[in-house]
């Protein structure tokens, strides 16, 4: 990805974050507004954190992986720091709420990844 396609992505995101909020899972909304700020705190959540989780799960990652050789448990644990995020950007953002707690956030952050994956990749906005 090249220059500023995260600008794109942007608002894609979004609308998938809308999107993740129409199914039975306890994500909430209260605007389209709501919806890009969470979507860039999540972003930038990502940009900052990721690495510094993936360093913290580093060691029980390998062990359970193999070091990467079973590729579920690599899934399991992006996953985890995906919620993790998730969950960070709806305490930070007003109009973003996770009505079933935990439920909501394990639920919301697979389903964001899922359909902003899927959605982007169709749109040749990732690789």
């Amino acid at each position: 990805m090249t220059g500023f396609a995260w600008l794109l992505q942007w608002p894609i995101r979004a609308i998938v974050l809308l999107v993740v909020a129409s199914l039975p899972l306890g994500v909430e909304f209260e605007d389209f507004g709501a919806a890009l700020l969470s979507a860039g705190a999540i972003g930038l959540l990502g940009t900052l954190l990721t690495l510094p989780l993936k360093a913290l799960f580093l060691l029980p990652w390998a062990v359970s992986s193999l070091g990467g050789l079973i590729q579920p448990i690599s899934l399991l644990f992006n996953w985890i720091i995906t919620a993790i995020l998730f969950g960070l950007a709806a305490g930070m953002v007003d109009g973003f709420r996770l009505k079933n707690g935990i439920f909501s956030v394990l639920l919301g952050a697979l389903a964001y990844s899922i359909i902003s994956t899927v959605s982007l990749r169709l749109l040749g906005l990732m690789s």
